[in-house]
């Protein structure tokens, strides 16, 4: 008899909320994750992600994000830490929202009214009044919701591991996941490259950007991407603090463009880049950023955040996207092996989703249907698919 119920690969934010969630309905679960929790060069890991409910014309996405942001804020009282910070969320464009022309951030807009949030509407002038880094002279419109903020990645996830544990998960560090081991048809176990055997009755990957490498039938479905991620000492700190910088998305959908305000313990303004990146190895490609990339990063603060432009860079990494063609996530038993479900495409926008997410896996390892969970099933994509995340600049 297997010593678990589950064995979870990966400890990232998709692993660890699945294990949680399976630990609650009482399973006896092990987690298994190469190098530490968490690991640094996981897409989990960093100092923020963004939380935002806008998702254009797509309403499901976010219905979710909005369930997601309660249960954020049920998760910093029940850990009595603030996990989730509700700065607010502010989208800026070069085009007017009040025009008939159509856009990522006036689609936004729309939903967020019909869903009945309370948005204000912002011209070029108010975006300098309300925010001095952003005063420059040109005629941008936007708005600001006061629902959204950012998530503390890596606090996040080391929370959420020690719960697991309070829990009665076994987790296991430095154990890479190289084979899933079979019996006939059916998933067993995963033998590590490490050497040891974990034996379990279903086995969950979640294993990020190497899921496609452990399950090579999903190669033709997924890619991994790195994108270029700085942290910024602003020479004037007290213009980025909240409210006068929430979490900002500057034409995103057209520059690929977002950051955050300065973080309260870090005391840098993180700014990275949600576009198509480099195609790349997430073992064998280093994870830096090129001199292209911050060469792109100062034309666009010139451009957008001009009391950032010279300001020094502290710390850069190229953050690691586990891609599918279509940019929805991929939440499924495996259609040709029992025992054997997939957790993962989190495309680059996945953590703010973690809560719901979490409830997805497990919902799906353990033989249940979860209402948001028939878009991510197991499906095929042509090798043309085009990733369909609105707030992805694509060029």
């Amino acid at each position: 008899m297997a010593k678990y119920d589950f064995l979870i690969a990966g400890a990232g934010v998709f692993g660890i909320t699945a294990a949680v969630e399976l630990a609650r309905k009482n399973y006896r679960v092990a987690v298994i994750n190469p190098g530490t929790i968490p690991h640094p060069l996981a897409a989990s890991t960093d100092i923020s992600k963004a939380v935002r409910v806008e998702y254009g014309k797509d309403l499901e996405y976010m219905e979710m994000t909005i369930e997601s942001i309660a249960k954020w804020k049920e998760w910093n009282e029940w850990f009595n830490e603030v996990l989730y910070h509700e700065v607010g969320y502010v989208m800026v464009t070069s085009d007017n929202i009040n025009s008939d022309t159509p856009s990522f951030e006036k689609d936004s807009y729309q939903a967020g009214l019909k869903r009945g949030m309370k948005l204000e509407l912002l011209d070029a002038k108010t975006i300098a009044e309300l925010y001095p880094v952003l005063q420059t002279g040109k005629d941008f419109t936007g708005f600001f919701n006061p629902m959204g903020g950012f998530a503390a990645s890596g606090k996040t996830v080391s929370t959420l591991v020690r719960y697991a544990r309070e829990l009665g998960v076994e987790v296991f560090e430095n154990q890479t996941a190289e084979d899933v081991l079979l019996d006939k048809n059916r998933a067993c176990g995963v033998k590590t490259r490490e050497g040891e055997t974990f034996m379990a009755g279903e086995v969950v990957v979640c294993a990020g950007n190497s899921t496609p490498y452990l399950l090579p039938e999903l190669m033709p479905y997924f890619r991994i991407t790195g994108h270029p991620v700085f942290h910024l000492k602003p020479s004037r700190p007290e213009l980025c603090v909240p409210p006068k910088l929430p979490v900002f998305a500057l034409d995103i959908s057209r520059t690929g463009w977002y950051g955050f305000p300065l973080h309260p313990e870090e005391q840098v303004v993180k700014v990275a880049n949600h576009g198509e990146g480099l195609v790349l190895h997430p073992e064998n490609d280093e994870r830096k950023v090129y001199p292209e990339d911050e060469a792109g990063l100062r034309a666009m603060l010139a451009e957008w955040m001009p009391a950032l432009a010279k300001d020094p860079i502290v710390y850069s990494r190229r953050c690691c996207y586990t891609d599918t063609l279509d940019g929805h996530f991929w939440i499924d038993r495996h259609p040709g092996l029992e025992g054997l479900t997939v957790g993962s495409g989190g495309s680059g926008h996945g953590f703010k989703m973690a809560p719901v997410i979490g409830e997805m896996i497990a919902a799906a390892a353990s033989g249940e249907k979860h209402r948001w969970s028939d878009r991510f099933n197991w499906r095929n994509l042509s090798p043309g698919t085009r990733n369909e995340e609105g707030a992805r600049f694509k060029k």
